[in-house]
C-alpha cells in the first residue's frame, strides 16, 4: 500500500504522530473508518491532560467558545481554538494549535498541528497537514454530486485510480494555502506547500475511461 501513496511525503510528521500505526492504510480508507480510529486514540489519552465526556476529548489548554458544536468521537489537541459557530462533527482528530473560526465545519478528518480553517469553511473526509491555511469560504468537497457514479477517483502518476468509497475529500500537504472561496474537489492530493488561489477550482479528476485499479 505504501508504494501506491506514502502519506509521509505529504505530511512529514505522519509516521511519528498518533496516526503512525496506520501509515500503510490508504487515506480514503483511513477517513472511511475515522470514527473507529478516533475511538482507539480516545481510549489511550491521559485523563489528566484532557477533559473527556461523551466521546469528546478537549485538551485542557484548548479554548472552545460558547456557541460552538463538538460531536464525538473527537480529539481536540493542546492550544486549539474553536470559535462560536464552528461545527466539529464526529470522527475528527485534531493535533495541537489548530484554529476553527466562525462557521467552520469539519467532518471525519485528521488535522495536523498549526492548521487553520479561518471561517465559513467545510472540510470533509480529509487529511490536512501541518500549517495548512484555509481562507474564508474555501471548501474541501467530499462527494461527487454531479455524477451518476459517486465513487471518488484519485489521480496518481499512473493515472486515475478507484478508491472504492463515495466520500473522500483530499490530502493537503504541509504548508499549503487554500485561498478565499476556492473549491478543492473530491480526490485531490495536494503536495506540500501547494497553493490554490482565491476562487479557483482544483479538480484533479479527468475522464473516467482513464480509471485504473
Amino acid at each position: 500500500m505504501t508504494m501506491l501513496l506514502e502519506l509521509s511525503k505529504f505530511i512529514a510528521s505522519f509516521e511519528s504522530s498518533a496516526l503512525g500505526r496506520w501509515r500503510e492504510v490508504l487515506p480514503w480508507e483511513l477517513t472511511a473508518q475515522s470514527s473507529s480510529v478516533v475511538r482507539i486514540l480516545l481510549a489511550e489519552l491521559a485523563a489528566r491532560e484532557f477533559v473527556i465526556a461523551e466521546e469528546v476529548a478537549i485538551h485542557r489548554t484548548a479554548t472552545v467558545e460558547p456557541g460552538s458544536m463538538l460531536k464525538g468521537p473527537l480529539v481536540l489537541g493542546a492550544g486549539c481554538f474553536v470559535a462560536a459557530g464552528a461545527y466539529l462533527r464526529g470522527g475528527n482528530w485534531v493535533a495541537e494549535n489548530c484554529t476553527f473560526g466562525p462557521g467552520a465545519e469539519l467532518k471525519s478528518s485528521f488535522v495536523f498541528a498549526g492548521t487553520k480553517l479561518a471561517h465559513f469553511n467545510f472540510v470533509g473526509d480529509s487529511l490536512l497537514g501541518e500549517n495548512v491555511n484555509l481562507e474564508a469560504g474555501s471548501v474541501v468537497c467530499n462527494y461527487r454530486n454531479e455524477r451518476t457514479s459517486k465513487e471518488v477517483l484519485v489521480r496518481l502518476a499512473s493515472g486515475l485510480h478507484r478508491t472504492g468509497v463515495e466520500k473522500f475529500g483530499a490530502v493537503v500537504g504541509d504548508g499549503s494555502r487554500i485561498g478565499a472561496n476556492a473549491v478543492v474537489a473530491p480526490g485531490a492530493l495536494l503536495p506540500q506547500v501547494s497553493i490554490v488561489r482565491r476562487t479557483e477550482l482544483c479538480d484533479q479528476e479527468a475522464s473516467a475511461n482513464e480509471t485504473r485499479g
